[in-house]
């Protein structure tokens, strides 16, 4: 598998990842302030998770060639995966390790205007069952 340059991308997956867990763990303290109010609602297990729009916007401001490279990895991924990746999937991509090589290389491909890059990284993209629809 073709990997992003070491020399850049560990250091720009470590700031996005920092930056997108304070913007989040701060977006996600939400509470009932008052007893007076009434018991607090039970949540589904799915409903803490920020919408993926609201998460790239945030991505967008941090690092706009993250945001675009992010966003073309989504739609590959929903392309050959056939289903669309959650918030939190896209959370681990960009925060586990050195990030999702395939995520890095797109937004790799997008700091550097790459199409070819890309393309090549759009080949190399995995689905989480292991195999593309």
């Amino acid at each position: 598998m073709q990997r992003a340059p070491r020399t850049l991308l560990p250091n720009i997956a470590a700031m996005i990842a920092f930056a997108l867990c304070m913007v989040t763990a701060s977006t996600a303290v939400v509470g009932q302030t008052s007893p007076a109010r009434g018991p607090v609602s039970n949540q589904k297990a799915g409903a803490d998770e920020m919408p993926l729009d609201d998460y790239l916007g945030l991505l967008q401001q941090i690092a706009p060639a993250a945001e675009t490279g992010a966003r073309r990895y989504l739609a590959v991924f929903q392309q050959r995966c056939g289903r669309t990746m959650r918030t939190s999937e896209l959370r681990r991509a960009i925060a586990d390790g050195e990030g999702d090589p395939a995520l890095m290389g797109f937004i790799h491909a997008a700091q550097t205007q790459d199409v070819a890059a890309e393309t090549r990284w759009a080949q190399l993209l995995r689905c989480p069952n292991g195999r593309p629809r």
